[in-house]
């Protein structure tokens, strides 16, 4: 007699890994805070749209990548020169947390710590409906924050979209199957 339990008795995933990427900023975390949350600042390394800084909120993201760098950068076939996206926030806890609803693609939280002079930014980007998704926004997170860097060190940042192209290809070959 065997005392196993069968297969079905076990936990399955049911989503993918949430993707965590963090990124050490300089300070104030008000500042970074702000570049989360005020639309003309997020404009200028991710999308714009105002926030009303409440839980339940609903907000618009609008994207415009073709602007986050003077350098020129070809667009990928499939992406337009404006992209929107419906979102509302989930939690908010200034200026250390914003968590966001992310359309139909999950959810993002907005986490942020100092560490001396510096700030330490985690964002996590959870409930990816599958891989295809998460190699397009592990790639997009990236990116973003690399703008996000170089506007905060007062440099210009690189050809937005080759930057994405590039990371796309490595996270394709670095997030299993």
């Amino acid at each position: 007699m065997n005392d196993l339990p069968s297969p079905s008795a076990y936990g399955t995933p049911i989503e993918p890994a949430p993707l965590r990427i963090e990124r050490m900023l300089p300070g104030p975390i008000e500042r970074v805070w702000d570049y989360l949350t005020k639309s003309e600042l997020r404009r200028q390394w991710l999308a714009a749209g105002e926030m009303e800084m409440k839980v339940g909120a609903p907000f618009e993201l609008v994207w415009r990548n073709d602007e986050l760098s003077a350098q020129p950068s070809q667009r990928p076939d499939g992406f337009g020169e404006e992209h929107r996206l419906q979102s509302r926030i989930l939690a908010l806890d200034p200026p250390h947390r914003l968590v966001i609803a992310f359309g139909d693609a999950g959810e993002v939280a907005f986490d942020l710590a100092t560490r001396g002079g510096k700030v330490l930014l985690s964002v996590t980007h959870s409930r990816l409906p599958d891989r295809e998704t998460m190699l397009m926004v592990g790639a997009g997170w990236h990116a973003h924050l690399d703008v996000m860097v170089a506007r905060l060190g007062g440099a210009e940042p690189g050809p937005f979209w080759d930057a994405w192209r590039a990371l796309k290809d490595d996270y394709d070959r670095r997030l299993p199957a």
